[in-house]
């Protein structure tokens, strides 16, 4: 069934949103979650996830014949303005869906009020939150994370893209814009945008101009890309040049307006005869596993963990992923032989690192001395339970891993 196009008054709202906020199985490569080798519990569906305070909902396609050991693909599906995780899902995932031959998990999440305000990083906590529980249930390729969504859900998935760059391999962007935020937006993430020449809600400009952040991030050579004219009905796809080596930038302009289904030779769209599902498909397959920067996991002993007394609580610092100036690292929480009602951890960085965003905690810091307290929906744990914070830092991550101390709250 055709995706709706956004309806006038839509517009309006996309534009007022936009001043205020200016802003196949993997490989061997793969880096494998907590969930690899467990029984499930998540299954396929409408579900519903306590997150910043509120219950957000999401709808979960797992591959038919799932197998635990299996580490699959993770996409992330965003409905357009005034659209639902429904339309994304009865969609097929922008027709990824069936492109994937049951190697990929599917998860669309709802935006509040049906769009990605993001206010407050809300939508990106809730983005955090989710992959935090999939890849803790189900078996995920951690460098094969991907995003995607037309209109407004293009304009989150760029969100992501330059928030979370250590954490999704690459993102899709179709007819999109500057609506979610942008922060920081400063690291590689392999990026294809895709917009109509005479798109007449959000102007290809929009589109151009998010482009060229990541042709800028991702080292590419500068260039205006051809694009097809008015009245010829096709599309016209570049791959820039120069980019550095796994963080490649396309770029697939249509003669076409506002639309995620553009048909080459018609005026009509048709979810069976786009060419876009294909070439997302084909931009995301090609990629492997992260190449430097920003993404390389140094090699580590996996840490143990000693057995915690009654009503205490561990944490286990990891360094996830590291580029030239920078780093993303995660901290695992784990309840004692009793339950917790709320958690603080602490450590010391020693080269002069800082901590740039964090997500999953709320953070204050001394110096180097860093303190995360939990948030109000992940402090509850239960005997055993365990809850993850992740964070962006400046300087070097593949120093020396602080211990890490934990304490009831």
């Amino acid at each position: 069934m055709p995706l709706r196009r956004l309806a006038g008054a839509a517009v309006a709202l996309l534009l007022a949103v936009a001043g205020v906020l200016t802003v196949t199985a993997a490989g061997a490569g793969a880096a494998n979650t907590a969930g690899c080798g467990k029984a499930p519990t998540l299954a396929s569906g409408t579900r519903t996830i306590a997150s910043g305070g509120q219950n957000r909902t999401y709808i979960l396609r797992v591959p038919d014949n799932y197998n635990r050991n299996q580490p699959y693909k993770l996409i992330f599906g965003f409905h357009w303005l005034n659209g639902t995780a429904g339309n994304v899902s009865g969609g097929g995932y922008y027709g990824l869906q069936g492109l994937s031959n049951n190697s990929a998990i599917f998860v669309a999440p709802q935006g509040i009020d049906n769009g990605w305000a993001n206010t407050g990083n809300r939508d990106l906590t809730l983005v955090d939150n989710l992959i935090n529980l999939i890849e803790g249930d189900l078996c995920v390729d951690t460098t094969q994370v991907f995003a995607l969504g037309w209109s407004y859900g293009g304009s989150m998935s760029y969100a992501v893209a330059c928030a979370r760059p250590a954490v999704f391999r690459a993102v899709a962007v179709i007819s999109g814009a500057n609506l979610s935020g942008c922060s920081p937006g400063t690291q590689p993430v392999a990026y294809l945008g895709l917009h109509g020449t005479h798109d007449s809600v959000l102007n290809i400009s929009l589109g151009r101009s998010i482009r060229d952040t990541f042709v800028r991030n991702n080292g590419c050579t500068a260039q205006n890309p051809p694009e097809p004219a008015r009245g010829s009905l096709t599309h016209i796809v570049t791959t820039y040049a120069g980019c550095r080596s796994g963080y490649p930038v396309a770029w697939a302009a249509f003669d076409g307006d506002h639309t995620p289904e553009p048909v080459d030779g018609s005026t009509s769209t048709s979810g069976a005869r786009t060419w876009v599902g294909g070439e997302i498909w084909k931009f995301f397959t090609q990629l492997g596993g992260p190449t430097s920067p920003p993404t390389t996991t140094p090699p580590t002993t996996p840490p143990t963990t000693p057995p915690a007394e009654p009503g205490a609580c561990t944490a286990v610092y990891r360094v996830t992923g590291q580029w030239q100036g920078g780093f993303q690292a995660e901290v695992t929480v784990t309840a004692g032989a009793t339950a917790l009602t709320g958690w603080r951890a602490g450590w010391t960085f020693t080269g002069g690192q800082t901590v740039s965003q964090l997500w999953g905690g709320r953070h204050t810091s001394s110096g180097s001395v860093q303190t995360v307290l939990n948030e109000t929906w992940n402090g509850a744990l239960g005997a055993g339970a365990s809850a993850t914070f992740g964070f962006l830092g400046s300087g070097s991550g593949a120093g020396a891993v602080p211990p890490v101390t934990c304490t009831p709250a």
